[in-house]
């Protein structure tokens, strides 16, 4: 079986308006990959049409996830199968606990009559808070209901940890976050860094990527990837922009 998140041809448009072009991209299990690019590339739309938002209409192409296609999947398939997004703009679920959201979240993925061990759960969900620098008062409040951009971040990753994925897309997870923050954000994600998950990082900046050093770094451009280089991409990026890459790929 083919290991991997393997995008084929992928075209993706938003009201009849093309964003993805015959989008090619594999990251193989065990491997951190970075996605940057100018603003209008097509990152989120990727992330989106991954995750199966439905204003984001495939209208070509395909996603293996381990050699199964995610686009025949339902939302919460995807989720079961391994599939993890990390939003840029995290929402907000009044009524619904931090706590029994992702403790449902965990239920779902039990095979049906086997019921989670909540002194268990409550161990290792307190465990990867205080790793996080979560306090545990965040367990009984809706779930990024009246939190700081910081805190959502924060409980993405929280929700990461916990769900365990085998794929993980970070969709500008260094948004809006301070240094201390993103120091620590980079550590959770870091520390689920194994040969079994991958992360595909999207991001406009190469400071996150000092924390979180990816083996790859991509450049999506105008709906497609026009370079693929080592880590030091980013540095290079950061130090001369894109028009060197982008002049001839227009």
């Amino acid at each position: 079986m083919n290991q991997s998140l393997k995008i084929e041809n992928l075209h993706v448009s938003v009201e009849g308006h093309e964003i993805l072009r015959g989008m090619n991209l594999e990251v193989p299990k065990g491997q951190v990959h970075a996605i940057m690019g100018p603003n209008g590339s097509g990152k989120s739309t990727l992330a989106k049409a991954i995750a199966g938002h439905h204003d984001y209409e495939v209208t070509e192409g395909a996603v293996y996830l381990d050699g199964v296609n995610l686009l025949e999947m339902s939302v919460d398939e995807r989720s079961r199968a391994g599939f993890f997004l990390a939003f840029q703009y995290p929402r907000e679920i009044p009524g619904v606990s931090n706590a029994n959201f992702l403790r449902a979240a965990r239920q779902a993925r039990l095979p049906k009559g086997q019921e989670i061990d909540a002194v268990a759960f409550y161990r290792e969900m307190y465990a990867k808070m205080d790793g996080l620098g979560m306090d545990r008062k965040f367990t009984g409040r809706s779930v990024n209901e009246g939190f700081s951009g910081g805190e959502k971040k924060r409980n993405e990753i929280l929700q990461m940890m916990m769900l365990e994925p085998q794929y993980a897309i970070l969709d500008e997870t260094d948004s809006g976050l301070d240094i201390d923050a993103l120091k620590i954000v980079a550590h959770g994600v870091n520390s689920m860094r194994s040969a079994d998950r991958s992360f595909l990082v999207i991001t406009h900046y190469q400071r996150l990527l000092d924390y979180i050093v990816p083996d790859v770094v991509h450049v999506l451009f105008n709906g497609r990837i026009i370079h693929t280089g080592g880590k030091e991409l980013a540095l290079e990026l950061e130090e001369k922009g894109y028009d060197w890459i982008t002049k001839d790929a227009a």
